[in-house]
């Protein structure tokens, strides 16, 4: 059974991420908003980082549960996207704060999860040793979080989903390129 008082605090505590910084929001803003007191807060979390890292994990847990196989690169980059999109001002915000680490941890999480999904997809009835899947799965990884976080330190201004699809683009045709080469 869903606990309500839990899912409210972490209601609030999102909408009021929407609105402000992290660092300008207090426990006792988010019981205010919610219409509990501070005990109950205590009650559930143990401080506001806790509560940042429950949120953050659930996220990602979300974005994972929704697309357990994915066929492309590109497919599992934009699985990460969408699920930061849903709350970008929130995200951005807790980007911005001093517990930047939290969402760090859970975005390399999320990019490990999600580029597995992909490999196990693609290379499924493939010879390919351990060791080769797990510099695939490294490199990839990388290149999806550096993405992610190349975006967030510039604001979140520019088309990610784009970059994203352009950078793909190019990829498969550089890839076509060296596989009809190598056929003369």
């Amino acid at each position: 059974m869903p606990n309500f008082t839990r899912n409210a605090i972490k209601a609030s505590f999102l909408k009021l991420l929407e609105e402000r910084p992290l660092h300008q929001i207090t426990i006792k803003d988010i019981v205010e908003d919610c219409g509990l007191n501070r005990n109950s807060f205590y009650y559930h979390f143990k401080d506001m980082p806790a509560l940042l890292e429950e949120i953050i994990e659930e996220m990602i847990q979300k974005a994972v549960d929704a697309h357990p196989t994915e066929d492309s690169f590109e497919g599992s980059v934009l699985v990460i996207l969408q699920s930061i999109s849903q709350n970008k001002r929130a995200v951005y915000h807790i980007y911005n704060s001093v517990d930047h680490s939290i969402l760090e941890h859970y975005l390399l999480k999320i990019c490990n999860e999600t580029v597995s999904a992909y490999l196990d997809t693609v290379l499924e009835g493939t010879s390919i040793s351990e060791g080769s899947r797990e510099v695939l799965l490294h490199y990839h990884q990388c290149e999806c979080f550096g993405q992610i976080i190349k975006w967030l330190s510039e604001g979140m201004k520019e088309d990610i989903f784009e970059e994203v699809h352009h950078f793909c683009e190019i990829s498969r045709t550089v890839n076509q390129q060296i596989i009809t080469e190598n056929k003369l």
